[in-house]
């Protein structure tokens, strides 16, 4: 199975992020214009502090009631988040999302800097490219054929 690594080779590095005293009103804002169901918050020195999703939205602003034009992201946001590496098998990180039922993991480097951000997304269809491949491989062995 492959790591983090071959997801952020095939997706890139890009990660969103907003600053912890952007309003909610405006990282969702930025969650709708980028079609991104999660920000990296990070300070001024790109320092990673945490996570914003649409599940601290729901959670944090709208079951308590609070106005997303009032509310601060560091009001709301989740705090040291579980991380990766890019070393990190792609079998960790599902385990890590299923048993913590989280959908995003940030990938973060040996000096905790946010390098890249995988979804549960991105998790699956790796895992499908590769069954496929692998399916076609062993079609194409037993076929004598070559691809």
């Amino acid at each position: 199975m492959g790591t983090v690594r071959n997801i952020l080779q095939a997706k890139g590095h890009a990660v969103y992020t907003i600053h912890p005293d952007n309003t909610v009103f405006e990282a969702l804002k930025l969650l709708v214009d980028r079609n991104v169901g999660a920000l990296m918050v990070v300070d001024e020195q790109d320092k990673f502090l945490g996570v914003f999703s649409e599940r601290d939205y729901a959670r944090r602003v709208i079951l308590k009631g609070r106005a997303s034009k009032e509310t601060m992201i560091r009001e709301i946001m989740t705090e040291r988040p579980i991380t990766v590496c890019e070393n990190d098998s792609i079998e960790d990180c599902m385990v890590k999302m299923t048993d913590k039922r989280i959908r995003h993991l940030p990938v973060t480097d040996e000096q905790s800097r946010l390098v890249g951000l995988i979804s549960i997304g991105d998790v699956v269809k790796f895992i499908i490219d590769e069954q496929r491949y692998i399916i076609n491989n062993l079609e194409c062995y037993i076929n004598g054929t070559h691809t």
